[in-house]
């Protein structure tokens, strides 16, 4: 005895110095040492009931429970019977003995130590292990420490980690849900009885003149419900005890529903008390004073539940006492019961008996919500919502998403159910929100619901009509309020506390994003109603739109400058929020644009023009004022709203390019007066806008525009325009003094070579005068590469600097502009990209030249093969054979394995991007159909396994070796026949023993590289391989070929089954399943007499029984179900067999 006492003394002492905060790493390493030292000797656990029975160091209790619980998880099943039973016994009377004296988080710890074990020995050797847990809980005075321990059962042995065989997980959960009705019958008594007990106090005095309040409010949503009177019962004045208890009540319930199956053992009284409790989120009880009750604002809540306060009996302290620690106890039962009921309703698959009582839920819940959105005197909806718990509003945001993702579709039929009563409810509820996140979270909600609208009204539009006029009043209102939402003239204080300059991880601002999550639901809503959503939105843009085109009359224009006449500091003001909601009404109407065209074109052509003239107005009006421009009193606001309000309505004009081009296709026969003005004036609007000296956003928005007009519209006067002739000129002219930026000069060009690209529609080949539309954009592409021509006289040796990065700089501006005209013209007719590559002859000639010189100039070198890329994927019909062969040449002579070696190496850099775009056009090459280039597949091969893959395979290069495997993919599915002689159909009639290989070593070496990628810790890579084989199977029959069914089938199988067992690719669970029972279905026999005995012999760490015992459990079964089942139980069991063979004592004889 002494000794341990002596222990324990040294241990305190070890302890505390380990956590003194002067005490050195070093010296906690040696500490550190000698505690695993003690833990792992035999009998430590003696010791350890020692300390923990006579120590009050919080940190010596830990770590002596800490040592039972590796105990028990590690080494209990080498532990002698007799220790087990000492254990079993021990643990829990120490657990009676001192849950009131220890810390709640020692009390847990010791708890669990208990479970762990009755995870392991429960019922066989631990009879009386649920029983005890379910007398402590029937306890009064045991039953919060009863509780704990149901919880951690429920935590440990519902959904118990890997250390444990499939048949012991089976027969633990068989176990509880035997025992399922006693434990939610004892819990729903516990919760009765304390509702019942604490109620009746509660409900004492007189009912007030207004209690009749909270019957009436069911009256129009659930009319004779037999739960409205029991949930208008006042509420339960529980005690601080009373309340902890149930709270713990609650989040064992919630634990339970998160794995037991929806069934009757969940009772209609089990419901209706959660329910009960959930009403403490939404009943917040005064924050009582002696004396002060009635006059001041502190009552404000009294008015939720009258005439539930305490008696005047219980003493005014009592209530002051309980008032803000109590209130938030209060909210945790509230919130504690939403999670139960959450848990319930996130359940998909409903029993057809469980349906009545998930309406009853559905019943009681809506009730709830009621009272959280009913108004009285003395507060808003919003001052109601913002007092109550913010976790309870999240629980039961999280619920109506719930309700109305999962369970709308099953309950909306329902006539007990008042769906558009619902809506309404839901409607106050989201336009009352305290923050701005629980906006978000129920404009979500309202997302959904839109969605499952418009999915039943595409699959009934024979009664499209009757169901549209069911929820037409909520839409519009929705409509109407999220519109005002977005609007400063409505929503001034909340719209201004946005930040519209930081961005977040979308790169978007807060603004951005409110404004665009409340645009998602605008749309969706136009999409249902798109007349009265044009009814609501034009009248409003009208308003805006007059406020903006009356800026003209406070324009002053003196010698020197422009300047905007409003000054005061009001009126200032007015004009900034009047500007921001008139960029927000732009996008709005850019988003109406899609349902106006189709079939609905004609019925709803008068209002597009509308909107479109309007559009086209304004956006003349900004150009022709400029008053992005102008000075103004406060430029650094005034400014910025000026230029959006521009870009935005250039943007809302180029969101109807496809009506205007329908429009045009209507007109082509007739008279084209007004269409021609509508472009005329668009052109001449976005003309002015391109020059460097205008803002970006405002530029870029006059440009995309421009692209929209030319690639959508196509019209065949637009050449013609003066408009366009200057900005033909201000592109191609040799002395521009201020060159556009990039990616603005980018889009000219494009719109410019679209222009004299893309065919005209509604005309016939022999109008579209291709030759002088040729001859015009040859001009252009030589104007836009006069100075990229220049260079190949002056290069004929590698550069030196100073010329090297001027020759840099025109490389880099020319060929994204080439690349771009490429790509965007790679999906048009054949005759647009002839002309095309004609144009682009000379200067696809000069790259060539250029590549071997800037080889070593790695950013140069990648920007000239993201050209040839393009050319390939766009062009290499129109390059020909001969040429396309002697770029490849030309590639594949100059990327020596030198080359290629320097470049991979360095990750993520210049030099790796550049084999990555090699190997994408090798790629494009290979799946060429045809034989015309079949002559380098040798050669690409040979670079693949002999030069590139040499290099990435033992390296994490995630980014070229993605583009490798995609290459080698291709080649196999591109082209079979380079390996495999024989057609599928011959092979399906004569058995594939008739297999005949060619190019045998390239195709293992192939095959090899897969295999290897499989073995490294790369998900991606894993997954992108897998899918590869997969599709080469489904294809081409891949397993089934002799080679692969002899030599390699096994070897895959067994590097899956080994990747399944060390847990490295969990995520990929599935498909590797999946994949292996596609090998494996090749021939299951040979599989299961020959593959599975072999495999599990080499399995290191299991003895010759467990073997057997694998073996026996791994079914002969041939359906894919059965099949995962039998690989997910070898998989469980090997690891657990292999955890407890480690953890036995060391000269342990297995019988």
């Amino acid at each position: 005895m002494a000794s341990e006492e002596s222990s324990l003394r040294a241990l305190e002492s070890l302890m505390t110095e380990f956590f003194h905060s002067c005490t050195t790493n070093e010296r906690k390493r040696e500490i550190e040492e000698l505690l695993n030292n003690f833990a792992q000797q035999t009998g430590a656990w003696r010791h350890c009931l020692f300390f923990l029975s006579n120590t009050r160091n919080e940190y010596v209790m830990m770590y002596s429970l800490t040592v039972f619980e590796n105990l028990v998880n590690k080494m209990w099943i080498g532990i002698a019977s007799q220790d087990k039973m000492e254990i079993r016994s021990c643990l829990p009377k120490l657990l009676l003995a001192q849950h009131k004296l220890v810390p709640f988080f020692i009390r847990n710890k010791l708890c669990k130590v208990i479970v762990d074990i009755g995870r392991q020995d429960w019922p066989m050797f631990y009879h009386d292990f649920f029983t005890n847990t379910l007398q402590l809980i029937q306890s009064p005075s045991l039953a919060s420490l009863g509780l704990v321990m149901l919880k951690t059962t429920s935590e440990e042995l519902a959904c118990p980690r890997e250390d444990l065989s499939v048949a012991r997980k089976d027969e633990l959960r068989k176990l509880l849900l035997e025992q399922v009705p006693t434990v939610l019958g004892l819990l729903t008594g516990i919760l009765e009885t304390y509702w019942d007990k604490h109620s009746v106090i509660a409900s004492t005095p007189p009912p007030s003149p207004t209690s009749g309040e909270s019957v009436e409010l069911l009256g129009s949503l659930f009319q004779g419900s037999q739960y409205s009177k029991l949930l208008c019962q006042p509420m339960a004045a529980l005690d601080n005890e009373s309340q902890q208890l149930c709270c713990l009540v609650l989040e064992c319930l919630a634990h339970l529903f998160s794995w037991i199956p929806l069934s009757t053992s969940i009772t209609p009284t089990l419901l209706a008390s959660i329910f009960h409790f959930a009403r403490f989120g939404c009943d917040l009880r005064t924050k009582a004073k002696p004396g002060a009750f009635i006059s001041s604002n502190s009552s404000s809540n009294g008015q939720l539940n009258p005439g539930t306060m305490p008696p005047a009996s219980n003493g005014g302290g009592r209530n002051g006492q309980q008032s803000e620690g109590n209130k938030v106890d209060r909210a945790r039962l509230g919130v504690y019961a939403m999670t139960c009921v959450n848990e319930l309703v996130s359940k998909n698959c409903v029993p057809v008996d469980f349906e009545e009582y998930l309406l009853r839920m559905f019943q009681q819940t809506f009730f709830l919500l009621q009272r959280l959105t009913r108004e009285n005197n003395a507060h808003t909806v919003k001052s109601r919502l913002q007092e109550l718990d913010e976790s309870y509003l999240e629980k039961f945001t999280d619920f109506l998403r719930l309700f109305v993702s999962v369970h709308l579709r099953r309950i909306e039929s329902n006539p007990q159910f008042p769906v558009v009563e619902f809506l309404g409810l839901l409607f106050k509820y989201t336009f009352n929100q305290p923050t701005r996140e629980g906006y978000f979270a129920c404009l979500d909600i309202w997302s959904i619901f839109l969605d499952f609208l418009t999915t039943k009204i595409k699959s009934r539009l024979a009664d499209r009509e009757s169901v549209l006029n069911r929820y037409k009043d909520a839409l519009v209102l929705l409509l109407r309020e999220v519109l005002n939402r977005i609007q400063f003239r409505y929503n001034q204080a909340q719209l201004e506390e946005l930040d519209d300059e930081t961005l977040d991880d979308d790169q978007q601002t807060e603004w951005q994003r409110y404004l665009r999550q409340s645009l998602e639901v605008v749309s969706k809503v136009m999409e249902l109603l798109p007349s009265h959503a044009f009814s609501t939105l034009f009248p409003v843009l009208q308003e805006n739109l007059d406020v903006y085109l009356g800026l003209r009359q406070f324009i002053v224009t003196t010698s020197t400058s422009r300047r905007l006449n409003i000054s005061a500091e009001n009126d200032c003001r007015r004009l900034h929020c009047s500007l921001r909601d008139l960029s927000s009404v732009l996008q709005a109407v850019g988003r109406l644009a899609e349902y106006f065209i189709g079939e609905v074109f004609a019925a709803r052509f008068n209002d597009a023009l509308a909107v479109v003239e309007r559009l086209v107005e304004v956006t003349c009006y900004g150009s022709q004022t400029s008053l992005y421009d102008m000075e103004t009193a406060v430029p650094s606001v005034l400014k910025p709203d000026l230029t959006d309000v521009h870009a935005q309505a250039l943007a809302a004009l180029q969101a109807y390019s496809h009506w205007l081009a329908q429009f045009y296709s209507e007109v082509h026969t007739q008279n084209q007066s007004q269409f021609m003005n509508l472009i005329t004036s668009a052109v001449d609007a976005s003309s002015p806008l391109i020059t460097a000296k205008v803002p970006e956003k405002l530029l870029l928005s006059a440009c995309h525009l421009m692209v929209s007009i030319t690639s959508t519209v196509r019209p065949v006067f637009l050449v013609t325009l003066p408009a366009v002739q200057n900005i033909f000129n201000l592109i191609t002219s040799e002395t521009q003094t201020r060159r556009l930026p990039q990616e603005a000069h980018m889009l000219v060009c494009r719109a410019l070579s679209n222009m004299l690209l893309l065919p005209w529609p509604n005309l016939p080949e022999n109008e579209q005068e291709w030759q002088t539309r040729s001859n015009n954009h040859a001009s252009l592409l030589a104007a836009l590469t006069r100075e990229y021509m220049a260079i190949r006289g002056t290069v004929n040796i590698t550069p030196q600097q100073p010329d090297l990065e001027n020759m840099k700089a025109v490389i880099r501006q020319a060929l994204p502009v080439l690349r771009d005209i490429v790509d965007s013209i790679s999906g048009e007719s054949t005759k647009s990209r002839q002309i095309c590559y004609q144009s682009l002859q000379e200067s696809v000639q000069v790259s060539l030249s250029l590549f071997p010189v800037f080889i070593q100039q790695p950013d140069v070198t990648d920007e000239m093969l993201a050209f040839f890329l393009t050319l390939f994927q766009a062009l290499r019909v129109q390059m020909g054979v001969a040429f396309t062969g002697q770029i490849i040449h030309t590639f594949l002579s100059m990327f020596t394995r030198e080359q290629l070696t320097a470049s991979i190496l360095q990750e993520g850099s210049a030099g790796c991007r550049v084999v990555q775009k090699f190997l994408k056009i090798l790629q494009v090459v290979v799946q060429e159909p045809g034989q015309a280039f079949k002559p380098f597949l040798p050669n690409i091969l040979s670079l693949c396994m002999e030069q590139v893959y040499p290099v990435v395979a033992e390296r994490s290069s995630p980014d070229v070796k993605a583009e490798l495997f995609e290459l080698l993919y291709q080649i196999l599915h591109q082209n079979w026949r380079y390996f495999f002689k024989t057609s599928v159909l011959t092979s399906v009639q004569r058995g594939a023993a008739e297999d005949t290989m060619e190019n045998e070593a390239q195709f293992t070496a192939a095959m090899q590289a897969f295999g290897q990628s499989f073995l490294q810790p790369d998900i991606h890579i894993f997954k992108q391989n897998l899918c590869y084989l997969e599709s080469l199977n489904s294809k081409h029959k891949l397993y089934h070929r002799k080679l692969f069914r002899t030599s390699m089938l096994f070897h895959f199988i067994n590097v899956l089954l080994q990747v399944l067992l060390h847990k490295s690719h969990d995520l990929l669970q599935e498909e590797i399943t999946l994949a292996i029972y596609n090998m494996a279905s090749v021939d299951f026999d040979a599989f299961y007499s020959a593959f599975m005995p072999e495999f599990l012999n080499g399995c290191q760490g299991v003895d010759s029984g467990q073997r057997a015992v694998l073996a026996r459990n791994f079914k002969l079964e041939r359906d894919l179900p059965s099949f995962t089942q039998s690989v997910h139980r070898l998989v469980n069991d090997l690891r657990y067999y292999r955890l407890c063979n480690s953890s036995l004592p060391t000269g342990t004889i297995k019988l």
